[in-house]
């Protein structure tokens, strides 16, 4: 697969994965609107319970949402509450406003925070829990909770998966550009590579490799020891040119401990017969001083 091929890939699984991401957690419109739903139905719980206690002209404050599943109904004056009345006045509303079906209601009294009447709706008559039907709670100051069961608290919020996303989002484009990044220094290592493998000089008929350590004549490879090779190439940079008999030793041999005296001959003996089939280049021994790379320039 081509690099091209490949970041389009990348990027193409990104959008779908944002794309899938949205479709999942994007919220129907029912879950959208339904605070303003559980709000405009617990403001009619609240109406029809002061027409109960005879109450026409008193308001009903605003309802307050306490976390995404509780709402909070409150009132300007006292007021008496049958459990019967407010049991079916919620269970009609809620049913009008097409809200959940599972609930619980809690009666509190303003001054100490005290319950003083709750019950649970879960759907189910026999697991339905409405106590002390017909005792009815004397005038007071009363808040009413409204807390849905049925309708989980989202384990973050909007915003918070809004800041995932967009971290996820930026993390998956670092990774691709630095996968792109890391193909283009490959393939130009690879570049480099294949081209120190391929870098010649030419030796009369030989076609001189030194990163391959060897000599091609008319497609036959002629291999060379790595120090035949270091020797060839210092007379290859310097051909037609005296070069002493220290220089190329300690150039050659002074990184490997012990130098042998008769080393150097031995191997300008084995270079001299690896080309001595061209008859235009040699190597000669220039008495006293070094040896000599002779061929046409």
């Amino acid at each position: 697969m081509t690099m091209k091929r490949k970041n389009s890939f990348a990027w193409a699984a990104l959008v779908v994965f944002i794309f899938m991401t949205w479709i999942v957690f994007k919220p129907s419109q029912e879950e959208e609107n339904f605070p303003e739903r559980v709000k405009i139905s617990l403001r009619e719980v609240g109406n029809q319970l002061l027409l109960a206690n005879q109450d026409s002209t008193s308001l009903v404050l605003p309802v307050v949402a306490l976390n995404p599943s509780l709402y909070e109904l409150s009132f300007e004056r006292p007021l008496s509450i049958t459990p019967n009345d407010i049991v079916g006045i919620v269970k009609t509303a809620f049913k009008k406003a097409d809200l959940p079906e599972q609930y619980l209601i809690e009666v509190i009294q303003c001054e100490d925070q005290e319950v003083a009447y709750s019950y649970g709706i879960l759907n189910h008559i026999e697991k339905d829990i409405i106590p002390c039907a017909n005792r009815v709670l004397p005038e007071n100051c009363f808040t009413i909770k409204a807390q849905f069961t049925g309708k989980p608290v989202p384990f973050i919020s909007k915003q918070q998966l809004l800041g995932l996303l967009l971290i996820l989002f930026f993390v998956l484009l670092i990774l691709a550009f630095c996968d792109r990044f890391l193909v283009r220094f490959r393939e130009s290592k690879k570049n480099n590579t294949s081209s120190q493998a391929t870098a010649h000089s030419f030796i009369g008929m030989f076609a001189f490799y030194p990163e391959q350590n060897k000599l091609v004549k008319e497609a036959v490879e002629i291999g060379l020891s790595k120090k035949e090779c270091e020797l060839l190439a210092i007379f290859v940079a310097q051909p037609n040119q005296i070069i002493k008999r220290d220089e190329l030793t300690k150039r050659v041999w002074e990184d490997n401990g012990v130098i042998v005296g008769r080393s150097l001959d031995t191997y300008i003996s084995k270079l001299r017969k690896k080309l001595k089939e061209d008859t235009s280049i040699k190597i000669t021994n220039v008495h006293g001083v070094g040896y000599k790379l002779e061929m046409d320039t």
